[in-house]
């Protein structure tokens, strides 16, 4: 049998195991002296009001090796083989620990989805239409799929990528003051956090966003993932402003769990998507 591992930057929650089929690895959270298990013990609540009220920016850090480790050498010694799916090793060092951690072990395999998030979630799905192939099936399923990921989405504020060390602080005033948004991207070529355009005013932001289904080749037949975090209102705004051949596709709203929401701050928006080409 293969078992599949995502971390929590996949942001599928703990109650969506038993849907998908998944372990997850919950990311560590720092906030001022407390440590988190992020999506485990960490109320939205908590974490919002930490985050925009108490002004205080969390410092996020690796799963629990040693759960790790123990909960994968579980299912390994009852014959099993193990896919770990991660978060993009361009903004986190998850792959490449635990590709190190299990270098000297056949059956398990740590695959860098170059992606976060909803682009998880889709690579999950792909794999789990083979639940019943070996292991390497699977990974070349995945692998043929991870360049197709699109993910694009606009922060509210450029405060939060500032204080998270994503933007300098000169730029992060100019674009305030300027209205500024950034669409940004994870390039799926290497995983990096990329702009791909500027935009002023949030309405203009918006309709770059709903154009990018259009603009990438979304592939409507694998639906696509709306996310957000902290409210929706922004997303649903952009929904009504997108096409219906494509609203008529998206699944529920995702929201953003602690250890990427931290880096978008409240409000921030997007569409998480699989190009045809």
């Amino acid at each position: 049998m293969v078992r599949i591992f995502v971390d929590s930057g996949s942001s599928i929650k703990q109650n969506e195991k038993e849907k998908y089929d998944v372990e997850i690895l919950p990311l560590k959270i720092l906030i001022g002296n407390h440590e988190f298990d992020d999506g485990v013990n960490l109320s939205m609540e908590y974490f919002y009001h930490s985050l925009m009220v108490e002004k205080c920016f969390p410092v996020t850090s690796l799963p629990s090796l040693g759960e790790t480790e123990k909960r994968v050498s579980e299912f390994v010694a009852k014959g099993d083989e193990v896919l770990i799916l991660t978060i993009s090793s361009a903004i986190s060092g998850t792959f490449n620990t635990l590709r190190m951690m299990f270098s000297d072990e056949p059956k398990v395999r740590v695959i860098d989805t170059k992606s976060a998030v909803g682009g998880i979630r889709l690579l999950l799905e792909e794999a789990n239409k083979y639940r019943t192939e070996s292991a390497q099936f699977i990974e070349e399923k995945i692998r043929a799929l991870i360049p197709k990921i699109r993910v694009v989405a606009v922060p509210e504020t450029l405060e939060y990528l500032y204080r998270g060390g994503r933007l300098s602080r000169s730029a992060s005033v100019l674009g305030s003051l300027l209205q500024i948004k950034p669409l940004i991207s994870l390039d799926s070529s290497d995983g990096t956090v990329k702009v791909l355009g500027k935009e002023r005013g949030l309405k203009n932001a918006m309709r770059a966003v709903a154009e990018s289904l259009e603009k990438y080749h979304c592939d409507t037949s694998r639906g696509i993932i709306p996310s957000y975090t902290y409210g929706r209102k922004n997303l649903g705004a952009l929904i009504e402003m997108t096409d219906k051949k494509y609203t008529a596709q998206m699944r529920e709203y995702d929201h953003l769990d602690p250890a990427i929401a931290c880096h978008w701050g409240p409000n921030a928006f997007g569409y998480i998507f699989i190009s045809v080409d």
